[in-house]
């Protein structure tokens, strides 16, 4: 073992006298808190939802509130967003009549945004401040159908923001070292020369890679999940809007049918069936929203029934991409997590098949 100060100076990481971290080696952190309090006032104050449409003008106000904490961790350059925070946005309406124009104020509430749930979109709540009157109601209601899905936009461009670095993202660009050289364009002659040379491999050798492991950039998630019921009892309820829209308290679209499609968690996720045997297969093209466009993952839910009421579901979701089109990371350990926790343990909560 070499003594100290006498080691290889190629793998040792020593203080420079300007302070730089090279290639940012180091893990260093930023405080994203004020950024992010100053880039969602940005994003979020002073929207028009309605211009007038029906006599109504709805708009935004300000970002009245947030708490909770951001940062980003940043090493070899490498960007890991941290932030758990809870926001509040007053907006107002106007609505004209014949007495004159009558107004009314109100909320959206976001208490959770994390960046665990970085490729799903945060619950937002609507109230209004002071009575409910029909004016009041008339303004919520508007804001629930043409606000909300603007705002969750703006907060989307946020979370897209912090995942590529935040306030950190110019010192990161600034710190990329320039390459010493772009290496002279080879003549079209030569290319095309070297290109013929270059052998094609073998089609076992292909064969072979493929079959040894993901492609790059995807992974695979597999679990095996056991139920007390049978098995048509529980493949009934996955193929099964109305009890989707029970035991996830949101919105569901399912086709029963081959080649139909579906729409799960308000739209989060969508896809089509591929193969669907009762009591035994689910076989489908699978995403989320978030996900590169036209970028479908393949799930496969197998059902077993060794002995008379319990039944085993075995999983295989393959193509699961190791980044949303947002780029954040966590997609496959969020999905892995979706499947165990929002879907097969609220499905024996709710149906009583056992823990």
């Amino acid at each position: 073992m070499a003594k100290y100060g006498e080691g290889d100076k190629r793998w040792i990481v020593e203080e420079r006298a300007d302070g730089t971290n090279v290639h940012n080696w180091h893990w260093t952190e930023r405080d994203c808190l004020e950024w992010s309090r100053a880039r969602l006032s940005s994003l979020l104050a002073g929207l028009t939802v309605l211009d007038g449409e029906g006599g109504l003008t709805l708009r935004t106000v300000a970002l009245d509130k947030l708490d909770g904490e951001a940062y980003v961790n940043i090493r070899k350059g490498k960007v890991i967003p941290g932030y758990e925070l809870s926001l509040t946005l007053s907006w107002e309406a106007e609505a004209a009549s014949e007495a004159g124009a009558a107004k009314v104020a109100g909320a959206a509430e976001v208490p959770y945004l994390a960046d665990e749930n970085a490729d799903e979109d945060p619950d937002l709540r609507v109230t209004v401040r002071g009575d409910e009157t029909p004016l009041a109601r008339r303004a919520k209601d508007a804001f629930l159908a043409r606000g909300k899905p603007l705002v969750l936009e703006k907060i989307r461009e946020f979370v897209a923001a912090m995942a590529k670095g935040g306030p950190a993202k110019d010192e990161l660009e600034s710190k990329k070292t320039p390459t010493k050289g772009a290496a002279p364009a080879a003549a079209p002659g030569a290319a095309q020369a070297a290109k013929e040379q270059v052998p094609a491999p073998a089609p076992a050798a292909k064969e072979k890679k493929a079959k040894g492991k993901d492609k790059e950039g995807f992974k695979t998630i597999e679990m095996t999940e056991k139920f007390y019921c049978r098995a048509k009892d529980i493949y009934e309820i996955l193929m099964d809007e109305n009890r989707w829209k029970g035991f996830t308290q949101s919105n569901a679209r399912i086709s029963r049918e081959v080649g139909g499609e579906f729409s799960l968690f308000d739209g989060s996720i969508t896809g089509v069936n591929e193969e669907l045997q009762e009591g035994k297969l689910i076989a489908q093209k699978w995403r989320f929203g978030s996900w590169p466009d036209g970028l479908y993952s393949s799930v496969r839910l197998v059902f077993d029934e060794p002995e008379s009421g319990v039944t085993i579901i075995k999983l295989k979701q393959t193509d699961v991409p190791e980044e949303d089109k947002y780029g954040n990371s966590t997609v496959v350990e969020n999905t892995e997590r979706g499947w165990r926790e929002l879907i097969f343990q609220r499905i024996r909560g709710v149906f009583g098949f056992g823990i």
